[in-house]
C-alpha cells in the first residue's frame, strides 16, 4: 500500500529548505475535517529557519506544488497547506490491494523473526471461567496480528500446573474425594473439592501442613502425588479443549509451569554464585531495594520454588530454544509489580535480551455480587457464557428467517455469537476493568460484533445478486474510477487505506481494540455508501465500479475480523 504521508514528504521537501523528507513526514497530519483536505502541513515550525509568517510559507508551498500530478487541489488556510489527493489515483492503489482477499491488511515486516506469545495460561484444577477470557483472546488476536506482520509466531499455553495449590487438591481428594464423580464432571467437582479445603482448614489449620507435605512429594517425584496430579491435569485440560475449539483457539506447546520444575536449579545455583541470593527467615529472596521493588522470593524456607523461580527458568528456555525477537506476556495487570522483580532479577543475572520480554497487562473482570474467587466457588463459567450467546443468536435469526435451514442457523448462531462476545471484550483498551454483565455481553445492538458481521454478509449478499461474470470483471480492476469518486466512497476508500498501517500500530501498541474501533469504522462507512448510492445500476460500468469496492469493504472487514478471531458469515 502506498504511504501518502511519505510521498507527500517527499513533494513538499523540494519547498522546505534545511529540513528532510522524514522531518516532514512526521509532520504531516490527516484532518478530522474532510472538507480542509485529505492530509493537511502545518507551517508554524518553519517560521524560524524560513523567516516569515507562517500563513505566507504555507502560500508559497501551495504555489510550489500546484500541479503536482498526486494532488487533485491543493489550499492555502491560514498557516496550514491543505491537500487533496487525486482520486482515481488514490482508489487505484488501494482496490489493487484491497481486492486480493487474503493478503489485504498483511505485510512481511517481521520477516526472519521469532514472537512468543504466552496467553490463556489457566490454572490446572479450576474452573476456565469469564476471568480467563481477557488473556485469552486478547492473546490471540496479539498472535494473529504479529502472523499478519510476517513474523514466526509461537502460541504458548503456559498452564498453571504446578505449585502449592496442588498440594492443597491432592489433600482434599483424599479426604473427600470420589474418583467417580471426577471423572463425570472434572472441574465442578475439583473446584468443589478444593473450595472445600478453604473452608475447612479455618477449624482445622493442619490441613495446610498437610498440603505443603504433599506438595513437597510432588516436587520430589512421589509416585502417588505425580500420578494424582497428572489425573487432574489430564481431566482439566479436556475440559479446557472444549473451550479452546469453539472460541477457535489453537497453541503450539502446552508446556506448563511443571515443565521448568527440573530447569531452575541451575538459576539458584547462578544467583548464589553471583552472591545475589541471601537467607531471609529460612526462605532465599534477591533484595531489589535498590530499585525500589519488594525482594523476589526465590525459594521458600521448606526449600519448594515458587513462581518466580520457574519464570526466570521459562525465560531462559525460551531464549534458548526460540532465540525470540519478542517474548510477550498476556497477563492481568495485577501482576505488574511481580513481573517488574522477576524481569530485575533475570537482568541482574546478565541476561540483556531480557529487554525483549514484554508484559502485556490488562484489566480485571469483576462480577455484579463481587470480585471472582475460586476459594469460594464465585465463577461464571466461560462456556455457560458462549453457550448462552449462541442460544439468545439462535432465538434471534429463527424469529427473523423462519424458514431458514436449521444447519446454517446452526453453524451462523455459533460464529456470530461467540464473535459478538469476543468482540465486546476486544472493543475497549485492554487496560480498562469492567464488570461482567449478561445483558451487556449479549446485547447486540450498536457498535457490536454482530453489526460488523451483517455489514459483511451484506456485502455477500450485494456480490450475489450482482452476479459471478460482474464480479470477476471487477476483481481484475477493469473499471472507471469516476464511478467511486463520491464522499460516502471515498471515505470508505481511506479507512480501507488505512488498514495495514492500523495493523502495524496494533502490533507495536499489543492493542487489539485499534483493529476492532478501525473495522467498525470500515462498516459504517461501507453502510453509508450501501445507503447513499444506487449500486447494482443498470449501468454496468457504474454497476462494476461500486461491485469492486464493495469487494475491497468485504475483505477488509472480514481480514479485520480474522485478526480478533471473529469468523464472518456470508449470511445471517
Amino acid at each position: 500500500m502506498v504511504n501518502y504521508k511519505e510521498e507527500i514528504a517527499k513533494v513538499l521537501a523540494a519547498q522546505i529548505p534545511d529540513m528532510d523528507a522524514a522531518e516532514i513526514q512526521e509532520m504531516v497530519e490527516i484532518p478530522q475535517d474532510a472538507s480542509m483536505g485529505d492530509y493537511a502541513f502545518p507551517c508554524f515550525r518553519l517560521a524560524k529557519v524560513m523567516r516569515k509568517a507562517p500563513p505566507l510559507i504555507a502560500k508559497s508551498i501551495v504555489e510550489g506544488i500546484t500541479g503536482d500530478p498526486l494532488f487533485e487541489k491543493v489550499e492555502q488556510v491560514n498557516a496550514y497547506v491543505n491537500m487533496f489527493l487525486s482520486k482515481e489515483e488514490y482508489s487505484r492503489g488501494v482496490l489493487a490491494e484491497a481486492v486480493e482477499a487474503e493478503s489485504f491488511g498483511k505485510t512481511d515486516i517481521g520477516k526472519g523473526r521469532t514472537v512468543i506469545v504466552e496467553y490463556s495460561s489457566p490454572n490446572i484444577a479450576k474452573p476456565f471461567h469469564i476471568g480467563h477470557i481477557r488473556s485469552t483472546v486478547i492473546g490471540n488476536s496479539i498472535y494473529k496480528i504479529y502472523d499478519a506482520l510476517g513474523f514466526k509466531v509461537e502460541r504458548l499455553n503456559h498452564l498453571g500446573d504446578y505449585g502449592t495449590q496442588f498440594g492443597k487438591m491432592i489433600c482434599a481428594y483424599r479426604h473427600w474425594g470420589n474418583e467417580e464423580d471426577v471423572k463425570r464432571e472434572p472441574i465442578v467437582t475439583l473446584l468443589g473439592y478444593y473450595t472445600k479445603f478453604h473452608v475447612e482448614v479455618e477449624t482445622h489449620p493442619e490441613l495446610d501442613d498437610e498440603a505443603r507435605e504433599a506438595f513437597a512429594k510432588l516436587e520430589q517425584g512421589e509416585e502417588e502425588e505425580v500420578r494424582l496430579w497428572k489425573w487432574f491435569r489430564d481431566e482439566s485440560l479436556k475440559e479446557f479443549m472444549r473451550v479452546y475449539d469453539m472460541l477457535d483457539i489453537q497453541f503450539d506447546d502446552f508446556d506448563g509451569e511443571s515443565f521448568y520444575s527440573d530447569k531452575m536449579q541451575r538459576f539458584i545455583d547462578e544467583l548464589n554464585d553471583k552472591g545475589l541470593l541471601l537467607e531471609s527467615e529460612g526462605a532465599h529472596i534477591v533484595d531489589l531495594s535498590q530499585f525500589d521493588l519488594p525482594p523476589a522470593l526465590i525459594t521458600k524456607s521448606d526449600g519448594s520454588t515458587l513462581y518466580c523461580t520457574r519464570d526466570i527458568a521459562t525465560a531462559v528456555y525460551r531464549k534458548e530454544h526460540y532465540d525470540f525477537y519478542k517474548n510477550i506476556y498476556v497477563v492481568a495487570s495485577q501482576q505488574n509489580l511481580y513481573f517488574q522483580q522477576w524481569m530485575k532479577v533475570v537482568k541482574l543475572l546478565g541476561y540483556d535480551w531480557v529487554k525483549d520480554c514484554v508484559h502485556v497487562p490488562f484489566g480485571l473482570v469483576s462480577l455484579e455480587e463481587g470480585t471472582m474467587s475460586t476459594r469460594h466457588g464465585r465463577v461464571v463459567f466461560l462456556e455457560d457464557v458462549l453457550n448462552k450467546a449462541v442460544d439468545k443468536t439462535k432465538e434471534i435469526i429463527k424469529e427473523k428467517n423462519p424458514e431458514a435451514d436449521d444447519e446454517l442457523i446452526d453453524q451462523v448462531a455459533r460464529e456470530v455469537g461467540i464473535g459478538a462476545v469476543i468482540f465486546q471484550e476486544l472493543s475497549n483498551n485492554k487496560i480498562k476493568d469492567y464488570v461482567f454483565k449478561w445483558d451487556k455481553v449479549l446485547n447486540f445492538d450498536g457498535e457490536t460484533g454482530p453489526y460488523v458481521q451483517y455489514t459483511h454478509a451484506r456485502c455477500a449478499s450485494v456480490l450475489r445478486k450482482a452476479g459471478a461474470e460482474v464480479v470477476a470483471k471487477a476483481q481484475k480492476l477493469d473499471i472507471d474510477y469516476k464511478y467511486i469518486e463520491s464522499d460516502s466512497a471515498f471515505e470508505l476508500i481511506k479507512l480501507l487505506h488505512a488498514l495495514p498501517a492500523v495493523v502495524v500500530e496494533a502490533g507495536e501498541k499489543y492493542e487489539p481494540s485499534i483493529i476492532t474501533r478501525h473495522v467498525i469504522d470500515i462498516a459504517q462507512a461501507y453502510n453509508r455508501f450501501y445507503h447513499d448510492e444506487h449500486i447494482l445500476t443498470d449501468n454496468e460500468e457504474e454497476k462494476t465500479a461500486k461491485v469492486a469496492l464493495t469487494i475491497a469493504a468485504k475483505n477488509g472487514i472480514k481480514n479485520g475480523l480474522a485478526l480478533l478471531g471473529i469468523k464472518s458469515p456470508d449470511r445471517m
